[in-house]
Formats: C-alpha cells, sequence, structure tokens
C-alpha cells in the first residue's frame, strides 16, 4: 500500500471573504480529503482554528449566521483600534473550550505578524482563542494583541509555514480582494483594501510552495459583510470542486513519487 500523504491546507486572510474557507472544507470533506496540518491567518486561523477543534463546516456556518455582531462587537475609544476584542476572545474561549493548539487532533499553526519588525510570529502551542484574537487584529479595527512583548496584528496566506510543518502536498486559498472601489468605503473596508494592497506582494512570493491553489471569485464582496456567510461558503465550495481533480492528481503524484513505502 502507499504512503498516505500528509496533507496541508493555508487559509488566507480576507475578512468576510474568509467565509469562503466553510465552503473549500465542506467540500473538501465530501471528497474524504483528509486534512493533516493547517496555517490560517485572520479569517484563515478563524476558520482553521474551529475546524482544528472538530467543529464541523456546517456548524463553523451556523455559528457564523447566528452569532449576532453585537454580541462580539466591543466599542472602544480608537487609540489603537475602534473594537477592543475582548468579547469576541471570550466566544472563542467558549466555542473551543479553552483548549490548546498542542491538545488537537490536527496540526494547527495560526499565524500573524508582530507590528513592531513585521516578523511573522507563528502559534503551535498555546490558548487556540488567544492565537486566534492576535491573528484577527487588523490594524485601526481590533486593538493589536499584546504576547510576550509583540504587538501582534493580521497576516496573509500562509502557504510556506505549512510547507515547514511536514506537509507533502499543500492547498492555498486565497480569498483575494475586493475590487468595491467605485463606493464610498465603510472604514473597515478602506484600512483592509490598504493591507490587502501591502500583503499581495509578499504572498506572490510565498505561493510557489503549493501545489493547488483555489482563488474563490469574491472580489465583489467587501471586506465588511460578514452577514453575506451563505453566499461566500457557496463560492468557496464551488471553487474547491472546480479544482478537485487537481487536488486528488496532486495526491495520486505523490503516492507514485512514494513507491518505496510500498509493502
Amino acid at each position: 500500500m502507499n504512503c498516505k500523504p500528509k496533507i496541508g491546507l493555508a487559509l488566507g486572510s480576507g475578512a468576510a471573504r474568509g467565509l469562503a474557507h466553510i465552503g473549500v472544507l465542506k467540500a473538501l470533506e465530501e471528497y474524504n480529503v483528509d486534512v493533516d496540518i493547517i496555517s490560517g491567518s485572520s479569517a484563515g486561523a478563524l476558520i482553521g482554528g474551529l475546524y482544528a477543534c472538530d467543529i464541523k463546516p456546517d456548524m463553523i456556518k451556523n455559528l457564523a449566521i447566528q452569532i449576532d455582531k453585537k454580541m462580539w462587537v466591543d466599542f472602544t475609544v480608537p487609540k489603537k483600534g475602534i473594537i477592543k476584542g475582548e468579547k469576541i476572545e471570550e466566544i472563542l474561549k467558549l466555542i473551543t473550550r479553552q483548549r490548546n493548539i498542542e491538545d488537537l487532533n490536527r496540526k494547527l499553526a495560526i499565524v500573524a505578524t508582530d507590528l513592531k519588525n513585521a516578523e511573522e510570529i507563528i502559534f503551535t502551542e498555546g490558548s487556540i482563542s488567544k492565537a486566534i484574537r492576535a491573528s484577527i487584529s487588523v490594524p485601526g479595527i481590533f486593538e493589536p494583541i499584546k504576547i510576550d512583548g509583540s504587538v501582534l496584528i493580521d497576516d496573509r496566506v500562509p502557504v510556506s509555514v505549512v510547507k515547514d510543518m511536514g506537509a507533502d502536498v499543500i492547498i492555498a486559498v486565497d480569498v483575494g480582494f475586493s475590487d468595491c472601489q467605485s463606493k464610498v468605503f465603510h472604514i473597515f473596508d478602506i484600512i483592509q483594501q490598504s493591507i490587502d494592497v501591502m500583503s499581495k506582494k509578499i504572498y506572490e512570493a510565498d505561493k510557489i510552495y503549493a501545489d493547488v491553489i483555489i482563488e474563490p471569485p469574491l472580489s465583489h464582496i467587501e471586506s465588511s459583510r460578514f452577514e453575506m456567510v451563505d453566499e461566500c461558503a457557496e463560492i468557496g465550495y464551488k471553487a474547491t470542486i472546480e479544482k478537485m481533480d487537481s487536488i486528488l492528481e496532486a495526491i495520486d503524484n505523490y503516492n507514485q513519487r512514494s513507491s518505496e513505502c510500498n509493502i
């Protein structure tokens, strides 16, 4: 028999567009593509972290629909961000049952950036809820979180991270950028688009490590439209189904290269 490849999944940031990750996970499950290693940033850290806690895609979707924004938005005087982020961290503690990353059945890396020196910070142990809270810290919106002296904000699509964790076949999901430039933006959309522009070049260099890249067509979705759960998830699902032949081919190619593992 063949050695089963370790499947790695890199889930990128993108605010509301990151809800498409739910549909990606649903499609992978339907085709029995068992993900062993997950790296995620911002929205990808949120969805990937919950999935690594063995919460099924449909349940994540229901949570996203049912949790009212008033439950996780705690406004503050905007010195560092207009949302403190304490409410959402408490919700995450409840949903993840206060588990640590190292206690999960799947390998998980939650990725953020240290605002002080622009270095990537990778969480592979410690509190899941705190790591996710760090990764979703969009500058100007959520107050940055300090951990061990680092001031942490969100990142992009952490492809090389999942490779470094030992993935044999890597699937990257880039939920892209909004093209809603002709409208008067919500403050969240303005800030998120600025971050997207800065991080695009970084991702272009990183994505060479991916075997398959899924790019759901989400450019019409503004960053702040978190109520569009169904549409984003469906777009992510369809985009993954369209790439499924490539995913299965990448797995088969690995098995062929690993013929020395045959018994």
